[in-house]
């Protein structure tokens, strides 16, 4: 089935950044976010401050979810102690419309997308968000240091500055989700080779780069910078990188 818009992921481990990329391109660059349509998946976990049924995710129990794993159009993974699942003919549907549609979420579902032989027709831009730069991936190797270690400690920290600031005093089961999001971040970055394009970011959801000074800066304002220019089609070389498979520690 050949389908006339672009499937545009941007991937990356939980907390890295990628909602409030988003944010900031839909509101200074409303012409490219608009122009695409973002794909809902359906998850298990309950709804974070803010999130909407539809918009954020389709919420529903594990039950449904399981559910749900017998149509043959389905995709159903565990994702972070999460399930997570993609209807794969609204894909196709929204696809064929004409417009690009926007997957933010886990490399995971993605890998199951562009190792699916249905879907081989379907046009990819394939984006990762990493939480470390390729420079500091092999300065930390060269030290004979653990850059897997490292991002698991970066990736808790963000995690639980956001989720503190969503739900003030943590529960025993919110520190242990957290702790299954940190410890999945290694994994998630050995598949980062596999996507067109790598944007190191050191703001992740829990930084104040993003819209505390109305603007982003630092390497919130790099990372839009580049995913604006990946969806323009313009070489984003300037503030993203390419990695080969193995530059992240097997």
């Amino acid at each position: 089935m050949k389908t006339k818009g672009r499937l545009i992921i941007l991937s990356g481990p939980s907390c890295v950044g990628k909602g409030p990329l988003c944010q900031a391109l839909e509101t200074f660059y409303p012409d490219l976010y608009y122009n695409m349509q973002r794909l809902v998946l359906y998850n298990s976990r309950d709804k974070r401050p803010g999130e909407r049924e539809g918009v954020d995710y389709y919420f529903r129990s594990r039950e449904q979810m399981e559910s749900m794993r017998k149509g043959e159009n389905f995709i159903l993974l565990n994702v972070r102690g999460d399930l997570q699942g993609l209807d794969l003919q609204e894909l196709l549907q929204l696809l064929d419309k004409g417009k690009d549609v926007l997957f933010e979420g886990n490399p995971f579902i993605p890998q199951a997308l562009w190792n699916n032989p249905a879907l081989s027709s379907i046009i990819m831009q394939k984006v990762f968000l990493s939480p470390i730069s390729r420079e500091e991936i092999l300065w930390l190797k060269a030290r004979k240091a653990d850059p897997g270690r490292m991002v698991v400690d970066v990736m808790r920290r963000k995690l639980l500055r956001r989720t503190q600031r969503q739900k003030g005093i943590l529960s025993m089961k919110e520190l242990e989700n957290i702790e299954e999001r940190c410890k999945s971040a290694p994994e998630e970055l050995r598949l980062a080779f596999c996507f067109d394009w790598v944007i190191p970011n050191h703001d992740g959801e829990d930084s104040e780069n993003w819209n505390l000074f109305g603007y982003p800066i630092g390497d919130a304002f790099k990372s839009l910078q580049a995913f604006v220019l990946i969806l323009q089609g313009q070489n984003p070389s300037a503030y993203a990188e390419k990695w080969e498979k193995e530059l992240w520690p097997l």
